[in-house]
This record gives C-alpha cells, structure tokens and sequence, in this order.
C-alpha cells in the first residue's frame, strides 16, 4: 500500500492537484463564460473529494483535497501554466504526476489514481454545456472537450 508519507512535499502536492489539473484541462480546451467555468471547476472539485476506489493513496489524497476545500485553500496553488501552449503544459503535467505515481505506487494503485484523474476530466466535461445561444443548440461535451478527454486518457494510461 503506497500512503501519503512515500512521496516528498512537493511530489504529494502534484498528486493532490492533479484531479483539478484533470478539469481545468478541459476548461482550458473549450473556454465558456464564467458559469460554465464555475460548473466545470465544481464537478472536479466533487470528483476530487469522491476516489472511485478505495486505494490507500486515493483516499489520502480524497482527505487532503477535503482539507483544502474545508480550509478554503486554493487547490491548484503554485500551478500556473502558461504560453501558448497551455493545453500541451497542462497534459505533461498529468502526464509527470502519472510517472511519480506509478514509480513509486502498485500497478493497480497508478490505474487507479489515472482512472480518478480521467473521471475529474469528465465529470468537468459533463458539467456544462457548451456553445448556443441561451441552451439552445449547445453541446453537453464539444469537439474541443472530447479531444482534450483523449488526451488526458492518454497522458494518464499506464
């Protein structure tokens, strides 16, 4: 079982951030107003606080997250990409914290925690729609949102 204390403060606050990494990658790639942005950032939130297994190393983290939204401390605190770029930052991001956890994680362990990070992106992706006018003609996942998913699947296969 791979806990919270087999990884340095600075790998564990890349784990931690990661499910908000996860969501705000699909924010990135179809931005909406700022109700879409809310409703997008909530549904990671909720996805963070919720692992779909009960892995040691997800439930820390859970707790951790917990904290943080308890404590009202900003959870992608000390993350800012940046450039032009920021798509392709945000998804080696994921992909990093995929390689520190499977160096130092089980097998199943990494599937795991790279299953919750893909379950934040869509729960984010599923959290609004996107495009229209007023509801009408939108899109509840966009074009741009279903290639980011594609990508996060990607970065966090192991």
């Amino acid at each position: 079982m791979t806990t919270k204390s087999d990884f340095s403060e600075e790998e564990w606050a890349r784990i931690v951030r990661a499910p908000f990494v996860a969501g705000l990658a699909i924010s990135l790639a179809d931005p909406g107003g700022p109700i879409e942005a809310a409703k997008e950032t909530m549904a990671a939130m909720k996805s963070a606080t919720s692992p779909p297994s009960r892995e040691e190393l997800l439930a820390d983290v859970a707790l951790d997250v917990q904290a943080m939204v308890q404590e009202r401390r900003h959870p992608l605190k000390g993350y800012k990409p940046t450039g032009p770029a920021v798509g392709d930052e945000v998804v080696a991001e994921l992909r990093g914290v995929m390689a520190v956890v499977a160096a130092k994680a089980s097998a199943e362990e990494a599937a795991a925690y790279g299953a919750w990070l893909l379950a934040s992106a869509q729960a984010a992706a599923d959290a609004a729609k996107e495009g229209g006018f007023m509801g009408f003609g939108a899109e509840q996942v966009s074009a741009g949102e279903k290639a980011m998913l594609d990508r996060v699947r990607e970065a966090v296969a192991t």
